[in-house]
């Protein structure tokens, strides 16, 4: 039996309102929800570091208020004008608008561009929104440093913010591909779980205020997923072995790159920009089914940690913080 879309259901919605941004339940229609393909029973969502911006005044990531946040939508299909998705589908979306430029998945119903919709094979709908955008932000960075030719053979791997959503799925993925990896983190009392997750070594920050970064450090990586940027990934390119690469998508150290040209050019270092909002549907497609094939993650279950939506505020707090670990699961099905 599949669900129907009813004449009102409940929303977590953004108003901007003398300079803040407040979170509040509504109560929604169908007139309220954005043109698109495919409309959802949303099942989960997710915490992403991109929703607690789209909270926060001036955050740089939504256009206009109000809207309904969550870039994370994972649920059943009630209908669509795609004839690739049928009702009672279940799916995943991500990825385009949702979330940022019209209402995601802090709703009991979510409507999305077919192009960023993925029907699931295997994955629960709990699972996928556990990987979500940050899980597959970590699959396409270990599948572009695959790409790139980099084997275990080549050398140990460094995952820097591997504490995050990104970085421990890339920790867990990595190791369970046979890489020696060794994770960096901030926060202590993550070398438990990221050790669990199959880090040879797990170590702190690797830059502080104080460290000034050479042209050229002694090489040590042979690849590495950078989750952070800034002055810690101005380091990791410092510190790469010869024709290395770092798969990078993190700006939480900052948006500039300090750093020179001659990682580039004295040692061959390649800089993979990983994007997972722009991409095309056919490569989003391919990406999640090597993440319910070869790219699975092994402990999924040890980076989650799941919440119900009233809970969702001091989570969105929390992550912005720099606060959570691994991957946090919204229940928005029965959850309001």
């Amino acid at each position: 039996m599949t669900t129907s879309i009813p004449d009102s259901f409940a929303a977590l919605v953004a108003r901007e309102n003398d300079g803040a941004v407040i979170l509040g339940r509504e109560t929604l229609t169908g007139a309220d929800l954005p043109d698109g393909q495919v409309t959802i029973a949303v099942h989960y969502s997710g915490v992403n570091y991109k929703d607690a911006l789209a909270i926060t005044p001036r955050g740089g990531v939504v256009r206009n208020y109000p809207i309904v946040p969550g870039i994370d939508v994972a649920g059943e299909v009630v209908a669509s004008t795609d004839p690739a998705f049928a009702p009672g589908d279940q799916v995943v979306a991500h990825g385009g608008p949702i979330g940022t430029d019209q209402h995601g998945g802090y709703a009991e119903f979510a409507v999305a561009p077919s192009d960023q919709v993925v029907k699931l094979a295997s994955l629960t709908t709990r699972e996928a929104a556990a990987i979500g955008t940050a899980g597959f932000t970590a699959a396409m960075s270990v599948a572009a440093l695959l790409d790139h030719g980099l084997t275990p053979d080549n050398g140990p791997i460094l995952v820097t913010g591997a504490s995050g959503g990104v970085g421990a799925v890339s920790v867990d993925l990595l190791s369970a591909l046979g890489f020696t990896v060794t994770a960096s983190s901030g926060k202590p009392d993550a070398a438990q779980l990221l050790t669990d997750l199959g880090a040879a070594e797990v170590v702190g920050r690797l830059v502080d205020d104080e460290t000034k970064i050479r042209p050229l450090g002694k090489s040590q990586w042979a690849g590495a997923v950078d989750c952070v940027g800034g002055t810690t990934l101005a380091y990791v390119l410092s510190t790469m072995q010869h024709s290395g690469a770092i798969a990078a998508s993190g700006l939480t150290g900052g948006a500039a790159l300090p750093t020179t040209v001659m990682p580039f050019i004295l040692r061959g270092v390649a800089l993979l920009g990983i994007d997972s909002v722009l991409i095309g549907a056919e490569l989003r497609r391919s990406i999640w089914g090597r993440i319910e094939t070869d790219l699975r993650p092994q402990h999924l279950d040890s980076v989650i940690t799941e919440i119900g939506i009233g809970d969702l505020d001091a989570s969105l707090t929390a992550i912005k913080a720099g606060k959570v670990t691994g991957r946090t699961v919204v229940r928005v099905k029965d959850g309001f």
